[in-house]
């Protein structure tokens, strides 16, 4: 059976780095694929890929709140800055 990783800094359990959940991931589907293993060991392979992805999402939600800024306008206005990988930094007016 998989050894459980887990990306929480809380509890007791140790905190596992984005490219670690990714290369357990890639490891399970690759064993997926291969088809040797039994119904059993299958489904929890899945099951821990899931949570696994849950993990990597969770970090990286965490890494796009750590790289938005909030900032002020000269006019007192409020927008956040974001980071989106695929066009570069966008920007959001909160109009409240």
């Amino acid at each position: 059976m998989t050894d459980r990783i887990a990306a929480r800094t809380d509890g007791d359990e140790p905190r596992v780095g984005f490219e670690d959940l990714m290369a357990e991931l890639d490891r399970i589907v690759r064993e997926l694929d291969d088809g040797d293993v039994e119904l059993d060991e299958a489904l929890s392979l899945f099951e821990t890929g899931v949570s696994r992805l849950r993990d990597a999402g969770q970090l990286l939600d965490y890494a796009q709140g750590k790289v938005e800024e909030l900032i002020e306008s000269a006019a007192g206005d409020l927008s956040v800055i974001g980071f989106d990988t695929a066009s570069g930094p966008d920007e959001e007016t909160d109009d409240e």
